[in-house]
């Protein structure tokens, strides 16, 4: 008897924990970050003493649910006023020369919510924390405009979560128009898993990998801010958590996410600066291929056991 079922067990797909996906680690993570956000925002100072840590908190907790491109985050391109990268083009750049030379006066949050997303966010403040060059005129009152404005789309974010992630957990319910099957629900948040890794392997790692003959060190993600490995761990971790909350009988998928975190950990090359050594380089290409192999395990494994495929994100066909 207990043989047969197990077979049963077996032969019909895991039911995928999306309530707990939506209470226990997109809302928690949406609500740290508007913390954070915050108390960078409260920081009065233009002192980078004062500032960097802060930056550094806020843009931790955001990488903790960075790969959920679906819901608020989405509407109104809030995750690029959040962290626009890849930047190929310099368009920020360019956009916050023009804000730093204008007038401090105008520098109101509000004003900032109308300007470029390439401007604002994570990677703006970067730039004026880390700066490649002596800026032209005090930072100061960009700073705290960039700042506010952070924080104040982490908490548009988070609080619109509140509604959507109901939409999630009702999926299938009369009346939910945005996911008809509870099917639906544990696709998207598949999808969110897949895409995520895709997005570290070919852009957080890709970029500055190039190719053995022409690596591009300099199109690391948060170089200026030696971030470029750190987000890639806590990239991978955010994942793993979501797979493990998705479905916590997935061997094989959580130790393709481990061995990809070990080599991490081991990798010292925080910039992936080593990437113009060829050691360097093979070192992170094997990483790449680490996490590319988790990608490909959570699809053979997860998926079936959720019986769910993956379904359009936002970032296809980028």
């Amino acid at each position: 008897m207990r043989l047969l079922i197990a077979s049963l067990l077996l032969a019909f797909p895991a039911a995928a924990d999306t309530a707990d996906v939506v209470t226990d680690h997109i809302r928690p993570g949406y609500q740290a970050f508007a913390k954070s956000a915050a108390d960078l925002a409260a920081i009065e100072s233009c002192s980078s003493d004062s500032l960097r840590p802060a930056f550094h908190s806020a843009y931790d907790a955001w990488l903790a649910v960075a790969h959920l491109h679906l819901g608020p985050a989405e509407e109104d391109g809030r995750a690029l006023a959040i962290l626009f990268w890849p930047d190929p083009k310099g368009l920020g750049a360019k956009a916050q020369r023009g804000l730093l030379t204008g007038d401090p006066a105008a520098l109101t949050p509000d004003f900032l919510a109308q300007q470029s997303v390439a401007a604002r966010g994570l990677a703006g403040l970067e730039r004026l924390l880390y700066p490649a060059e002596p800026l032209p005129v005090d930072p100061c009152p960009l700073i705290l405009a960039t700042a506010d404005d952070l924080s104040r789309v982490a908490d548009e974010v988070s609080a619109d979560w509140s509604p959507f992630g109901d939409l999630l957990l009702t999926a299938g319910d009369p009346g939910n128009p945005r996911f008809l099957t509870k099917a639906e629900a544990s696709q998207a948040l598949f999808t969110q898993l897949a895409t995520g890794l895709e997005f570290i392997a070919d852009r957080r790692i890709g970029r500055p990998l190039g190719t053995f003959d022409k690596p591009q060190p300099t199109l690391a993600e948060a170089r200026a801010s030696a971030r470029s490995l750190r987000n890639v761990v806590l990239s991978l971790q955010a994942l793993r958590d979501l797979a493990l909350t998705l479905d916590p009988g997935s061997p094989r998928t959580l130790a393709a996410f481990d061995h990809a975190l070990d080599l991490a950990a081991k990798l010292d090359d925080p910039t992936f600066a080593k990437v113009t050594d060829p050691q360097g380089w093979l070192k992170v290409e094997i990483l790449q291929q680490a996490i590319r192999t988790a990608r490909d395990t959570a699809i053979a494994e997860l998926g079936p056991a959720l019986g769910v495929t993956l379904g359009f994100n936002s970032q296809d066909g980028d």
